[in-house]
């Protein structure tokens, strides 16, 4: 692949989640996402709404070199501080931005003419939603298709990192996270998915098997050795599923070359497994 893929993450931001008021359901979908499209999510953060954490998460994530996706806090309550912490992470200014203001106008007047009323666009909590369109000088609009009100994209000067910010409803976040995907980055998507070649390991430790996973990964490039142990499996009791993940072709070597060192090591071997990712 000629694209060198950068490593894709994931923020999500709401006390609800941390308090467990409310169940986390971004992480496995945009796995999936991302997944369906040849690529691999890299890490996941869960971030409480204090101003001063969320400037220094996303003061990071703009440093990261990563293609990150924000959920969560981007509304005009007390409660929502992700707009503001992150024109504090990049050291500039809060804006109106034109097109935002003209989507989120277009929204009040959709609303209006459904309830019957007349769009009164000076009245004081119509004036207020234009507080959802104010972003970081020069940052991009991600289109919502749920109610028109968008979310935003924005970079560091020196194009480092880039963050795209979602609200945390998932009727909203997942199709604007699907749109930055297929539009921006369709160049990075993998053709042919990676695949994953596993097999269950007994009477093993992985401080033991260390070494081997250590020489797998050096002598083959490109592919990722993996440790998943487990102690009270209801199938297969203690063990460790042992496994190499990358593209096809690199696998098919490097997973031949990893069973022949458990064989060399005496342990025993179960069921093979193979995961298309």
């Amino acid at each position: 692949m000629a694209d060198t893929v950068p490593d894709f993450a994931l923020i999500v931001i709401g006390d609800e989640i941390l308090s467990g008021k409310r169940s986390d359901k971004h992480l496995p979908k945009v796995i999936e996402l991302l997944a369906s499209r040849g690529l691999q999510l890299t890490h996941a953060e869960y971030v409480g709404d204090d101003p001063d954490l969320i400037t220094a998460t996303l003061k990071r994530a703009f440093g990261s070199g990563e293609i990150v996706f924000s959920c969560g806090g981007i509304g005009a309550t007390p409660d929502d501080h992700t707009r503001q912490c992150a024109a504090r992470a990049l050291g500039c200014e809060l804006v109106l931005h034109p097109q935002a203001e003209a989507l989120i106008r277009e929204r009040m007047q959709d609303v209006a003419r459904e309830q019957g009323q007349p769009y009164e666009p000076n009245r004081a909590d119509n004036v207020h939603r234009l507080n959802m369109g104010v972003f970081p000088v020069g940052a991009r609009i991600i289109p919502n298709p749920y109610n028109k009100i968008p979310g935003f994209s924005c970079t560091t000067p020196g194009g480092k990192g880039v963050v795209h910010f979602v609200p945390g409803f998932p009727v909203m976040a997942w199709p604007m996270i699907e749109w930055v995907l297929d539009t921006q980055y369709a160049h990075l998507f993998r053709s042919a998915a990676w695949l994953e070649q596993s097999v269950i390991v007994f009477g093993a430790m992985e401080a033991t098997l260390t070494p081997l996973m250590e020489a797998i990964e050096a002598a083959h490039p490109g592919v990722k050795v993996f440790s998943l142990p487990s102690v009270d499996h209801p199938q297969h009791g203690r063990h460790i599923e042992l496994g190499v993940k990358g593209e096809p072709q690199r696998v098919a070597p490097a997973y031949t070359s990893l069973l022949a060192g458990l064989r060399q090591h005496g342990v025993g071997l179960g069921p093979e497994l193979v995961r298309n990712l």
